[in-house]
């Protein structure tokens, strides 16, 4: 079939709509094109990126203005199966099937959860915006063809609105960020690290304090991969006292990132307890899994069971200073069961946690089509 993903928020490089999504349909032999904003118009790995200019001022120019040339572009495609991957894409994906095309939404992200935390919205209006987005969702989800969610928790709902809803987890490949050897922790390097967007909700302050507080007892630091947002979070995170102990590297490409996993002990995704939060399934985790990095998280019950059930970390109340970094320097203190917590990890990312396995579900939703 010939196959067309389109966003009007993500990069050229994504690693679930290019990296995974789009090269696992395109190996299995379907004509794959990719619609994003700002980026070079080329064919990589067999797929065909196609370029809309995208010069927006705030959230709302760019639903209104990115959207139109999204939907233009994907047009001239012509393709067989559209496959959108941002909310406010919606209104193009009804388009899109008023046009006789078959439609897939996917869903990363829990959005009426998530509007109740944006700070961009102000917050008496919250409650009233994420209940309208919740309901638009359940009548134009209907119509579409598919529904592809990234976690069992975001399924479950949009199983009510289309039968044909798949969980398709945002697992890491195999290969591409294990160490090309067993993962051995060296105790003088004393490296935790945290990799992705750099957020209050994400735990940024209470790594940089957790940090902090290790150096009273060992040289520890932590390696921070990822952007700030907003850009004016930066300079107040540079402003705390725990910072000197941070290594700050900013956006890192993906070689870059397996080469600083390999550097570290321990991998730290301590998200505060919000609800969108507690029933994600962070890629994270399970990248410092397949890295072999025994993981210190949020004790939120889901991560918890998979944590505790593989053996691969520790959880810790993600708001307590004092459990992180008791956590952290459990870790340092027991190299020798820290390397096994890490292998743990990464045998179960070889069995079960992983997108080869995820990809064979993405093919046979297609093949349904």
């Amino acid at each position: 079939m010939k196959i067309c993903h389109i966003t009007s928020v993500h990069s050229a490089n994504d690693t679930r709509i290019f990296i995974k999504e789009s090269q696992s349909l395109s190996k299995a032999g379907h004509d794959v094109y990719y619609v994003v904003p700002n980026t070079e118009e080329t064919v990589r790995n067999d797929i065909k990126i196609l370029n809309v200019i995208s010069d927006i001022n705030g959230q709302l120019d760019r639903m209104r203005n990115t959207t139109k040339k999204v939907y233009q572009k994907a047009l001239e495609v012509d393709a067989d199966v559209y496959h959108f991957h941002d909310p406010e894409l919606i209104p193009i994906g009804l388009k899109l099937k008023s046009h006789g095309k078959k439609v897939i939404y996917d869903v990363h992200e829990d959005v009426p959860e998530q509007i109740l935390s944006k700070e961009w919205i102000p917050k008496p209006m919250r409650k009233t915006i994420s209940k309208a987005i919740k309901r638009y969702e359940k009548y134009a989800s209907g119509k579409f063809d598919a529904i592809v969610a990234a976690t069992p928790h975001i399924a479950n709902r949009f199983q009510t609105y289309n039968q044909r809803t798949v969980t398709l987890h945002n697992y890491p490949l195999l290969d591409e960020l294990a160490a090309d050897s067993s993962h051995v922790s060296d105790s003088s390097k004393n490296n935790s690290i945290y990799i992705g967007g750099i957020y209050i909700l994400r735990g940024i302050k209470e790594m940089v304090q957790s940090v902090e507080k290790v150096n009273e007892d060992f040289d520890c630091k932590l390696t921070l991969a990822g952007e700030f947002a907003p850009k004016s979070l930066e300079a107040e995170v540079r402003g705390m006292s725990g910072f000197k102990f941070t290594d700050y590297l900013g956006f890192l490409d993906r070689k870059q990132v397996k080469k600083i996993l390999s550097e570290a002990n321990m991998g730290l995704v301590l998200l505060h307890p919000e609800p969108r939060f507690t029933v994600s399934m962070p890629i994270k985790m399970f990248e410092y899994m397949s890295a072999g990095l025994p993981v210190i998280a949020s004790n939120f019950p889901l991560w918890k069971e998979i944590i505790e059930q593989n053996q691969c970390g520790l959880c810790v109340d993600p708001l307590n200073i004092g459990e992180i970094s008791e956590a952290i320097k459990w870790i340092l203190s027991n190299p020798e069961e820290a390397r096994i917590m890490g292998e743990n990890g990464r045998n179960a990312v070889t069995s079960i946690y992983n997108w080869e396995n995820e990809s064979e579900k993405l093919i046979q939703l297609y093949q349904s089509l």
